[in-house]
């Protein structure tokens, strides 16, 4: 595998935007063929275009492009005195921004505080849906949110995809701690996050404990969520809360996105999150 590729890889594995440069047309004598391709990252630059002041004109062009929101462009460059080159020829290249798509996030109960999250993720570049077996709650649900209303809510886990932030308010214990078992199964979900209190958790991870899943799986459970310190129990300061969390994790490398929330951010259960997630 060359450079270029396995940085661009990288760079999507990480969340991190990048600038694809592309020599599109070589004509003459030009310091690389028509094909020859290199990344650009805000902090680096992986494979060449052939060096010289074509690739660092090439490089500055791409972090210009890094630091705005333009879509692919072809720019031609006569490799004369004007470009500080002798080479005679003519290249041209093709800039392609290669941005990370919207994280992904999925909420599971359409209570008070999944209908608050859901508004205020609405307006943020998130794409967001909104499951819950209760049609009638999801008529609530703002505009620019995907609703699903599903019989089986645990059974859409395998159907997530890759890289979604799951968070899990039902109205319901049972299919709270089914949803979880489904969303620990997999290896590939950026976070798994369960509202409730470290009584909650506690039986959670004894059951999960009981079922078999690995312990390095069930580390990966957050519960409760929401930043330390943000206090609040009404829905809409809930919301927030996990909402500055979810923020807060997208802006995190990856393997830090599934840090555990310390059993003393519960604040106890006055209302219980049953109360919360009606």
């Amino acid at each position: 595998m060359t450079a270029w590729l396995d940085a661009l890889n990288e760079a999507t594995r990480a969340g991190e935007p990048s600038v694809l440069i592309t020599v599109v047309e070589a004509r003459g004598s030009t310091p690389r063929e028509a094909g020859s391709k290199m990344l650009v990252t805000r902090t680096g630059q992986f494979d060449t275009i052939g060096g010289g002041n074509l690739e660092h004109v090439c490089i500055a062009a791409a972090r210009e492009a890094l630091a705005g929101t333009s879509g692919p462009a072809l720019r031609a460059f006569p490799l004369g005195p004007a470009l500080g080159q002798c080479c005679g020829g003519h290249a041209t290249v093709l800039f392609e921004p290669m941005r990370p798509p919207e994280p992904h996030v999925a909420i599971f109960g359409a209570g008070h505080v999944g209908l608050a999250l859901a508004s205020i993720l609405s307006g943020l570049p998130m794409r967001t849906t909104l499951i819950d077996n209760r049609q009638e709650t999801l008529t609530g649900a703002p505009d620019g949110v995907r609703v699903l209303a599903s019989s089986d809510p645990a059974g859409e886990v395998a159907a997530l995809p890759q890289g979604s932030f799951v968070l899990i308010m039902t109205h319901d214990h049972s299919l709270d701690f089914d949803i979880v078992a489904g969303a620990l199964a997999r290896s590939d979900l950026a976070f798994v996050g369960l509202i409730g209190s470290a009584t909650k958790r506690a039986r959670f991870i004894s059951r999960l404990h009981r079922l078999g899943l690995p312990a390095a799986r069930i580390a990966r459970l957050t519960c409760p969520i929401g930043l330390p310190g943000t206090g609040g129990k009404r829905p809409a300061e809930i919301a927030v809360s996990v909402a500055a969390q979810l923020l807060q994790l997208q802006s995190a490398a990856p393997s830090a996105r599934q840090a555990e929330m310390p059993a003393e951010r519960c604040t106890g259960c006055v209302p219980s999150c049953l109360e919360m997630t009606a």
